[in-house]
């Protein structure tokens, strides 16, 4: 197939590419700035607040279109970015994967939540499902609609338990926002590579995908890690909200300590979903042990 992807060059979206490439596919990405990408690769130009520039690039050859690029926090404008790329999919069956988030959930509770549970967003994500609702209307119009929705995504030293292993170096601890019992669900960059592809290829239209490979981590016992990744004995402290607030704003903080179990089941069962990398806690203590060589 040829795909084109947004957000192609982000830490997610690029991990999607070398699957997408390793499996075969043709990848165009989608860039906000010519030469962003080596100039070998296949490329194409546009912006999510430009919708004659998203137009202009799916064209007849384009078999599929998977939508990784960071949302731009205007209802508006992500929709209307929607609704321009997959204008020229009507009536032609082609996919279009769109990537939301767990976070469209809320509070879980402790029983896992799987797709068929209402959403209850928090304040980051407050508009998220409205535009998955438009994503998924499009199969009415014969277009294999599927909304992929990842956990919190580790590996690679990237993600949010990358960011953690940074603040640990910084700090001398591993910290955490809320109770020592919060709970993510939690993905490898790597596996939730290959569940995209598998949307792109095997999803039925209408389908809702959560990207979950571990469906509850305990975030006290990831802050240790981090610390264990950033050089220090597995010492982790709470952050306080209000704290956690002033250094990286109160809608990402509260997302930090939300507490969420969340199954991916569905992947697995319907599309033969096999996540096979290590636990985020063996990832990060090993990363760790590989740094000191």
């Amino acid at each position: 197939m040829k795909v084109l992807v947004l957000g192609s060059t982000g830490y997610i979206g690029s991990a999607v590419a070398r699957r997408l490439t390793a499996d075969g596919h043709q990848v165009v990405h989608l860039v906000k700035e010519a030469g962003r990408v080596a100039p070998e690769l296949q490329s194409r130009v546009g912006d999510l607040a430009d919708p004659s520039a998203l137009r202009a690039a799916v064209t007849d050859d384009i078999d599929a279109v998977l939508h990784l690029a960071t949302p731009t926090g205007d209802e508006a404008v992500d929709a209307a970015a929607v609704d321009a790329l997959t204008e020229r999919l009507h009536g032609t069956g082609r996919a279009f994967v769109y990537t939301s988030g767990v976070w469209v959930l809320g509070a879980t509770g402790d029983t896992a939540l799987d797709e068929d549970a209402a959403t209850n967003p928090i304040a980051i994500v407050g508009y998220r499902p409205r535009i998955e609702q438009r994503v998924l209307a499009l199969a009415e119009d014969d277009v294999r609609a599927v909304v992929l929705r990842p956990g919190i995504v580790y590996g690679r030293d990237g993600g949010i338990p990358g960011l953690m292993t940074g603040w640990a170096r910084e700090l001398g601890t591993g910290r955490y926002v809320g109770s020592a019992t919060t709970r993510w669900p939690m993905v490898h960059v790597d596996d939730l590579a290959q569940l995209f592809v598998l949307a792109l290829t095997k999803a039925e239209t209408g389908s809702v995908l959560h990207g979950v490979a571990h469906e509850a981590v305990p975030v006290a016992a990831l802050a240790a890690a981090a610390d264990v990744a950033a050089g220090g004995t597995g010492r982790a402290e709470p952050w306080p909200l209000a704290r956690a607030a002033e250094a990286v704003g109160a809608p990402f903080a509260e997302a930090l300590g939300l507490d969420q179990v969340v199954s991916g089941r569905r992947g697995v069962i319907e599309l033969g979903w096999r996540p096979d990398r290590p636990h985020p806690l063996a990832d990060l203590v090993d990363a760790a042990g590989g740094d000191r060589g």
